[in-house]
């Protein structure tokens, strides 16, 4: 099982930026596949954003041209930068390891965009 630790939520007013981090235990982190996922409240987890072990990278529809992911290897850290954040962005936000069949996820990190 990978450990992974986000950190870099918070309180943000809308149109505001945070970004997450995510740093995960594993040595061979560079072959994870790596994911951002949300959950707000009564609602069912859904795919924020998510990165290969290549670079490649995907989207929510909702987030797309707002949200970033991106990966460090040599410090085994995803992120996440989120510009324009809207109210309906708050949820808490998980990150999640993928690598064969082992899957990992975070203990959750909340974001709440309110003025």
């Amino acid at each position: 099982q990978v450990q992974l630790v986000e950190s870099g939520g918070g309180l943000v007013q809308p149109g505001g930026s945070l970004r997450l981090s995510c740093a995960a235990s594993t040595s061979i982190f560079s072959l994870h596949a790596m994911g951002w996922y949300r959950q707000a409240l009564g609602k069912q987890r859904e795919l924020v954003a998510a990165i290969t072990s290549g670079g490649e990278t995907n989207y929510a529809d909702s987030v797309k041209g707002r949200f970033t992911i991106s990966r460090d290897n040599a410090k085994k850290t995803v992120y996440l930068q989120m510009n324009s954040l809207k109210p309906e962005d708050t949820a808490v936000y998980y990150c999640n390891s993928r690598y064969g069949t082992l899957s990992s996820w975070g203990q959750g990190t909340q974001v709440t965009v309110s003025s």
